[in-house]
């Protein structure tokens, strides 16, 4: 609420609060937020839009043998309730999260709003801002996949690929230049993983021909400009990335997380990406700071997602 607060004070995004209007308003006083009176608060235990959402919810899963009694009991849920709203096109995005573990967040989210076209697979980036200047955006640098899909296969790959590009031009206005790393650049190893990385970055540049994608690079060939141009001559991402996919979620995580303790770099996310129109996940530890900072780039992923509709 605090983070909301000011949200709207700054004027940052119109929000919805789903909660009970009067234990929203009764805290806001006791804990003098003035302008969360601006937002809109619905209850989804006592919503006049309930019975017109559990039939929406009763149809979108009835091949999965929803009743209409099941889907009266998920609307009250303010998760499914928030997922409602932006298939109705009440609302463009939600933040989640804080009270609810990622796997909560999530299912509603594909069982209403289901993934973006030609996109089967939800994976999670990261914002890095690090204390390197000389590398990425004026040290900014966008990484995916950190947070959901464990070992992508090559189309998988590929398509966190797509989606991290297009959450760097959304969230940062970073021109994406995508590097997909390895432990081999340009086959100087020989390995299955190494395969499986070449074979994405032919079906990424499939998928989206009109972004600069190319791989496979290890970390030091994608970001360091003469290193670079020695070991892929000729590349025009070797040297220059802003965005980095792991081959892995084992590697995605550990790196950004190496980065963000021992390089002191400011990591905001996961942002996660994927779906239809943005659902993000918050941390359970999460600080107003964290709060504030997500509901910004849930705003302008909703912005990125009608423009590309």
């Amino acid at each position: 609420m605090k983070a909301a607060n000011q949200i709207l004070t700054d004027e940052v995004a119109e929000l919805v609060l789903l909660g009970n209007p009067d234990e929203i308003m009764e805290a806001a006083k006791k804990w003098g937020l003035g302008n969360i009176h601006k937002a809109t608060i619905i209850d989804p235990a006592n919503s006049p839009k309930s019975e017109e959402y559990a039939e929406l919810l009763c149809e979108l899963r009835k091949k999965k043998g929803m009743t209409i009694e099941e889907a009266r009991k998920l609307v009250a849920n303010p998760l499914y309730y928030g997922c409602l709203m932006i298939k109705s096109g009440e609302a463009d995005g939600q933040l989640a999260g804080a009270l609810n573990t990622t796997g909560d967040v999530l299912r509603p989210a594909l069982q209403i709003i289901k993934t973006s076209p030609g996109i089967s697979c939800v994976s999670g980036a990261m914002l890095l801002l690090t204390k390197a200047p000389n590398y990425g955006k004026n040290g900014v640098l966008v990484m995916g996949d950190v947070a959901v899909t464990p070992v992508p296969d090559a189309t998988q790959l590929a398509q966190i690929a797509v989606c991290t590009a297009r959450t760097a031009q959304a969230v940062a206005g970073i021109d994406p230049k995508v590097a997909m790393l390895s432990f081999s650049t340009k086959g100087s190893a020989k390995h299955e993983v190494v395969d499986k990385v070449i074979e994405a970055t032919r079906i990424a540049h499939e998928l989206a021909p009109e972004l600069k994608i190319d791989g496979e690079l290890q970390a030091d060939a994608a970001l360091v400009p003469h290193i670079g141009q020695s070991k892929a001559p000729g590349s025009e991402i070797a040297g220059q990335a802003n965005v980095l996919v792991a081959p892995s979620l084992e590697v995605g995580n550990i790196s950004y997380k190496l980065v963000e303790r021992l390089g002191h770099a400011e990591a905001i996310g996961p942002i996660l990406q994927g779906i239809a129109r943005p659902v993000n996940d918050l941390s359970r530890g999460c600080s107003i700071d964290d709060v504030y900072k997500m509901i910004a780039i849930t705003a302008n992923q909703a912005i990125a997602a009608k423009e590309q509709k």
